[in-house]
């Protein structure tokens, strides 16, 4: 299964969803995590409170990891993470070794 995780540095996940500008996409088994690539995108969360383009945002982020079952990311907030599920994409926050949490994630779903 395909999984997109947001990271600062390609061996953590230690980063929001709102200030990811990649995600890291990976082809995910219960033994093996092998990197795709990554997806390159807008920050989602902004300093500015009056954005007005916050939902046209999250579905263009969604819609560059819609091949995508999952995103793992370290937090979300509540509208981007309904945006994703509503388009079938699962969410999960946590920390830690991408391959790690990763193959934790695929014996789950």
């Amino acid at each position: 299964m395909i999984i997109a995780v947001a990271s600062s540095d390609g061996k953590e996940i230690n980063q929001h969803f709102g200030q990811a500008e990649r995600f890291l996409v990976y082809e995910v088994s219960e033994t093996e995590v092998v990197f795709k690539g990554e997806e390159k995108v807008e920050r989602y969360c902004t300093d500015d409170p009056d954005h007005a383009r916050r939902k046209p945002l999250i579905e263009t982020v969604a819609g560059k990891l819609k091949d995508c079952r999952a995103v793992v990311c370290s937090q979300i907030g509540p509208s981007p993470q309904m945006e994703l599920e509503s388009l079938g994409i699962e969410v999960y926050t946590a920390e830690g070794p991408i391959d790690r949490v990763l193959t934790e994630i695929a014996k789950v779903l």
